[in-house]
């Protein structure tokens, strides 16, 4: 069953805010599957739990993260795990994509070199087929974006940058 994804909109300045960090998009990748807890997840990261607190409130007070049942941990006490609502795929945020170019690089820096599947690729079109190109592409995301996720299925991460070329 594919899923509908809701009509993209314009971020408020609160959710860009919150958008414009490449540790809190991280966040939200460590929790798309999974809750986790604010210490599992600075663990993951390899950052403090109390560092991680701020960006985990205020991905949760944005809506980007959601709270979850609270659960007893090893030594007994209570933690609250958090899980990815899926909104940042739902909006727009303008001028984001130094950030998640540094995402990306960060996430790709540590994932084994033969197991980092990229291409590049210059092209020269007319007004018309760049929209085409754009549109297309964009579709192909939504579809897979609106696909349940398979429990024994393999995470992967797609990073897609569409500028123009400043060398020719």
């Amino acid at each position: 069953m594919v899923r509908v994804v809701e009509q993209r909109r314009e971020a408020t300045d609160d959710e860009a805010k919150a958008l414009a960090s490449a540790l809190r998009l991280r966040i939200l990748r460590v929790c798309l599957s999974e809750p986790q807890t604010n210490k599992e997840i600075a663990t993951t990261l390899g950052r403090d739990p109390a560092t991680m607190l701020h960006h985990v409130r205020l991905l949760t007070r944005t809506g980007f993260l959601e709270a979850q049942p609270a659960r007893r941990g090893a030594r007994g006490a209570k933690e609250i795990p958090y899980l990815a609502t899926r909104k940042s795929w739902t909006i727009s945020t303008p001028a984001t994509g130094q950030v998640l170019l540094k995402t990306f690089l960060e996430e790709a820096a540590l994932v084994p070199a033969e197991e980092l599947d990229t291409a590049r690729l210059g092209l020269k079109l007319t007004d018309e087929n760049w929209e085409r190109f754009r549109d297309r592409m964009s579709a192909l995301l939504d579809e897979f974006a609106q696909l349940p996720e398979d429990p024994d299925g393999r995470p992967w991460s797609v990073f897609l940058a569409l500028h123009p070329d400043p060398n020719r």
